[in-house]
């Protein structure tokens, strides 16, 4: 309806000073309250028409209110300049190259001291951390008890232990519930990185 549109145009233009002061008011900032005038200004002049409406002025406000609503969402979502310049002054967390060095090395004379494992001890070894089996599952494999399969572990982790003569603390996966109390957190020596579902 451009009829009632053009007088929707009109009475903005008429009671703009009364609208942006009520505006104002409510909102707490002129500046806030004439960026929403603008703006319904702005969907006035674009729209192509509207529905008859009965009270022109609360119409307006009600416009003018939302717009500006939206617009406090909108920055309430935009970071502030604190928090841009906090966010690009993180730290580098990448590991530095004498760390991977370190890293590497270690891991070259750990592959050397499993290789001097007995291979049922080195396999049991291997299967629990890097195929992450529950122990019942390599009793089974290698025809063992559990107990033996906690015993083959932790005399693994004493050996390697003394040849590195190092401790990496964390324990081994604890995931089948048997009589057996023995826990590799007892045991000294090596650890073998944990898994999340310790």
């Amino acid at each position: 309806m451009t009829g009632n549109l053009s007088e929707l145009r009109r009475r903005f233009l008429l009671r703009y000073d009364d609208l942006k002061l009520r505006l104002t008011r409510r909102l707490g900032s002129a500046e806030l309250a004439s960026d929403a005038l603008q703006d319904t200004w702005l969907r006035l002049e674009a729209s192509d028409g509207v529905a008859a409406v009965r009270h022109a002025d609360s119409y307006l406000f009600t416009v003018a209110i939302n717009i500006a609503r939206d617009r406090r969402r909108a920055e309430a979502r935009r970071l502030t300049s604190n928090e841009v310049d906090a966010l690009l002054d993180i730290a580098d967390e990448a590991p530095s190259q004498v760390d991977v060095a370190e890293g590497r090395s270690e891991l070259r004379a750990l592959e050397a001291i499993l290789l001097e494992l007995p291979p049922r001890q080195r396999a049991i070894l291997l299967a629990a951390r890097l195929e992450d089996m529950p122990r019942a599952e390599i009793a089974k494999r290698f025809r063992i008890s559990v107990r033996l399969v906690q015993r083959e572990l932790l005399d693994a982790q004493n050996y390697c232990a003394g040849r590195l003569k190092r401790n990496f603390y964390c324990t081994l996966p604890a995931r089948e519930t048997s009589s057996v109390q023995e826990t590799d957190a007892d045991a000294p020596g090596i650890r073998f990185p944990a898994h999340d579902d310790e």
